[in-house]
């Protein structure tokens, strides 16, 4: 892939809440107004990471807020226009390309329309290579890159520039504004150089989503199992199949923090998993032991067509399987594990490779 087209746009969107494990946020108003925006400007060109210009001004453009609120309260697209001219303004420099920030749901997409509105490219990378409900939650962190300076819009037409002394101020500060713009907002933040993305930047990422997607949406036309085909792209692991006996989950802030429980069904009869998370899943159980915990991905499905479930979409009933993902390795590093393992939760449990935890299936 060199190019992003309007028919490439629902595999990248399904491949990207895939990612996005359970968090990201929904990505269809994002697709509608990425589709609109290919429609009026073209596609947009993919920029893999080992091509772009040590020297290159790069920028995230993503949408800030709780997945729940994103569901009811719309952004108008203007927002992120906004907050990337901000960016170019303060700086004093064009943008000569966009990061996505995280693969998940909206914030694959919204990404890729703000490229086609502005005519740069998008790079085939980003900061997480899944989905992380904290700002300084990327693997630009792990380089010392900074989030600031950040803007910062919402559809109301307030607008702020941000300089923190690192980036869980930024989080912190960004989260708080965003409380009162009612729950969402649009950013520009972790300007870098090319030569910082090729260290940083977790690559393929948007080519992966795509294939991910593929495999899924494509499968039945093939007369193909949508669940054999998405482990065998993304190498994952099937980890419990059931039907949700409970959901609990409570909005904290601009997060979406619960419990799921699944009642196990066939090969998994009188088996339960627990699906814990906070905007994303992080730690699931079954019969109380860890089979899977964050960085590495959990992903909850559709039974019937191995289609995502986001936490706040998940319904009492719901036929689902549940599979593991392994995350980037920079992630299993001992500082990723500090940055997005089960300690940065409050998790007692320690991190173990989803390989290991699972070393029967594997």
């Amino acid at each position: 892939m060199n190019k992003i087209t309007l028919e490439d746009l629902e595999y990248i969107a399904m491949g990207s809440t895939v990612l996005g494990t359970g968090g990201g946020g929904d990505p269809y108003v994002g697709t509608l107004m990425t589709r609109e925006a290919i429609r009026e400007k073209g596609s947009v060109e993919l920029l893999n990471v080992a091509d772009l210009d040590d020297d290159a001004f790069v920028v995230s453009i993503a949408a800030f807020g709780a997945p729940v609120i994103l569901l009811e309260k719309l952004f108008s697209g203007d927002e992120f226009i906004k907050a990337f001219d901000m960016m170019e303004s303060y700086h004093g420099k064009k943008i000569d390309a966009i990061i996505p920030a995280e693969a998940g749901g909206l914030n694959g997409v919204v990404p890729i329309g703000v490229a086609a509105t502005k005519g740069i490219p998008l790079i085939n990378g980003d900061g997480m290579g899944r989905a992380f409900p904290r700002l300084e939650m990327v693997t630009f962190t792990l380089h010392g890159i900074k989030s600031s300076p950040m803007s910062q819009a919402d559809e109301k037409g307030n607008t702020a520039i941000y300089n923190t002394i690192d980036n869980v101020w930024g989080e912190m500060l960004l989260g708080s504004a965003t409380i009162q713009m009612g729950g969402s907002s649009a950013i520009g933040a972790f300007p870098m150089s090319g030569k910082q993305v090729k260290q940083a930047a977790v690559r393929d990422i948007v080519s992966f989503a795509y294939t991910i997607g593929q495999s899924i949406i494509d499968a039945k036309a093939l007369q193909l199992n949508p669940l054999d085909e998405l482990l065998k792209t993304t190498n994952g692991i099937k980890l419990f199949q059931g039907k949700i006996s409970n959901i609990n989950i409570v909005a904290d802030g601009r997060w979406n923090k619960g419990v799921c429980e699944i009642m196990g069904l066939n090969d998994y009869k009188n088996s339960e998993m627990v699906l814990d998370f906070q905007n994303e899943f992080l730690m699931a159980k079954r019969d109380g032991k860890p089979v899977a915990i964050t960085p590495d991905l959990i992903v909850l499905l559709d039974a019937e067509n191995a289609r995502p479930i986001t936490a706040e979409t998940i319904q009492y009933g719901t036929r689902v399987v549940v599979i593991a993902m392994p995350c980037d390795p920079q992630w299993r590093t001992p500082e990723g594990i500090v940055l997005g393992g089960p300690a940065k939760f409050g998790y007692e449990e320690e991190f173990m490779p989803i390989e290991v935890l699972n070393a029967g299936l594997v």
